[in-house]
């Protein structure tokens, strides 16, 4: 098991904790991270985007004038898609981009992306955050006294205070431990892990 130290929020050493190398401690595969993010960033997409056929198009069907004789090219009825106000052709219609991953790889992603940080020494463990109010200013306070900048802050539980307090200072996003992800986890520099969420996570992923 690797054995890591836990600061408390002004950056001093006050004990040290261990994490499970079935979590902690596997073997980094740039692939299968690759599909999970992939899936991540697809499951996003709306795919709500439409357009009018010329079917879909109110208007008369009528054709506009005589086949022959007029000079002019053939036309048919106002709704072709060569005529302003016409339908559009071959546009796009409402789909879903969702990516099927399976739960075992999903899981084993998450591991992944976790181990990675601790390899690179990008993980923190924190003993906890305390702040008495919604206050940006004490919040920016702590990540100068950890000399930090582009983090991940996972939290064990609801915290207002932290969240609110996190919200304006760009680079810094703070998630709860349920919703713990590899896209999130990749795109942050560093990520920090208040201690109680490390039992959570362990027990998700066990």
């Amino acid at each position: 098991m690797a054995v890591v130290d836990v600061l408390n929020q002004t950056g001093e050493k006050i004990a040290q904790t261990e994490l499970s190398d079935s979590c902690f401690n596997v073997d980094v595969k740039p692939s299968v991270l690759h599909t999970v993010v992939k899936m991540q960033l697809a499951n996003r997409r709306a795919g709500t985007v439409s357009v009018k056929n010329r079917s879909d198009v109110k208007g008369s069907t009528r054709k506009l004038f005589r086949q022959k004789g007029t000079g002019r090219a053939r036309r048919g009825d106002a709704k072709s898609p060569l005529l302003r106000g016409g339908g559009v052709a071959f546009g796009p219609h409402p789909k879903s981009w969702a990516i099927k991953v399976p739960k075992k790889v999903r899981r084993l992603a998450l591991k992944m992306a976790l181990s990675s940080k601790l390899q690179n020494e990008s993980l923190t463990v924190l003993n906890g955050i305390s702040l008495d109010a919604i206050k940006t200013k004490a919040f920016s306070s702590i990540l100068a006294d950890l000399k930090l900048d582009n983090v991940l802050f996972i939290t064990p539980e609801k915290d207002i205070n932290v969240e609110l307090s996190s919200r304006n200072i760009p680079g810094v996003k703070v998630l709860r431990c349920d919703g713990l992800n590899v896209y999130d986890i990749l795109k942050y520099r560093h990520l920090v892990l208040l201690q109680p969420s490390i039992e959570q996570i362990e027990g998700r992923l066990s």
